[in-house]
């Protein structure tokens, strides 16, 4: 397996966590002209056409080097040419492996904020993974009454001032990296489940519809991908 923080040919790459048989990569977005170039190579056309919808210079760069890294990590994994990686977008826009490396059994997930991004990788298990770069939030509080649950806007209305910004953050990334988890993204309703949004606590589904509980069949954890950025990832139970 590559080992990114040992490869000087990837020096922008580095691991995040590894726990169960889940593998969490980060990647920064700013890299010198020639690499980014090497990476635009690596992009189907359809890749090439999502990232010429940018206006702005930086965000088209940012989201070639997105994509070819993520390439470049699944063209490791597999074992084969990263231009080469085969992949399929599901009707809600969740990436995944095309036919050709079904056999493989690998199911990842990617997000990228600010300047960087970061990649999930697991075995035969659905995840999600959703990173933002912190910031101030002015309208936190209007923003999880429209797209929070009751509770988790109650919980967030409750919290420090000092801490509104985080805790919003550590909500939004906990639910999006859930409704990319099974697939939907935020087609799914954000109220429809609950999450815990302590920023500095565990990081839990606590309602999925109509079920409460602490074993509703999907496991999530927070994590800091690099100071000042924060993330969750979700994965299924089984």
């Amino acid at each position: 397996m590559h080992d990114p923080e040992h490869d000087p040919d990837w020096p922008d790459v580095f691991d995040i966590l590894e726990e169960r048989d889940v593998e969490v990569v980060g990647a920064g977005l700013d890299v010198p002209a020639p690499e980014l170039a090497a990476l635009h190579t690596l992009l189907s056309a359809a890749e090439r056409q999502i990232a010429d919808r940018y206006k702005s210079e930086r965000d088209r760069a940012h989201s070639i080097v997105a994509r070819g890294r993520l390439r470049q990590l699944l063209g490791t994994r597999l074992g084969v040419d990263p231009a080469g990686v085969a992949l399929e977008v599901s009707t809600h826009g969740k990436p995944a492996l095309g036919s050709a490396h079904h056999g493989a059994g690998l199911a990842f997930n990617l997000s990228h904020s600010g300047k960087l991004a970061a990649y999930a990788f697991t075995r035969r298990r659905a995840v999600g993974i959703d990173i933002e770069q912190l910031r101030d939030i002015p309208d936190a509080e209007r923003l999880a009454a429209r797209f929070f649950s009751q509770t988790e806007s109650d919980a967030l209305r409750a919290i420090d001032a000092g801490e509104r910004n985080r805790a919003f953050l550590a909500c939004w990334t906990r639910k999006e990296a859930f409704v990319k988890a099974i697939g939907e993204g935020l087609t799914h309703p954000l109220s429809s489940f609950d999450v815990t949004i302590a920023p500095d606590g565990p990081a839990r589904l606590t309602r999925i519809g109509t079920v409460a509980g602490d074993s509703l069949g999907w496991s999530m954890a927070s994590f800091r991908p690099r100071d000042g950025y924060i993330g969750a990832i979700v994965t299924s139970d089984d």
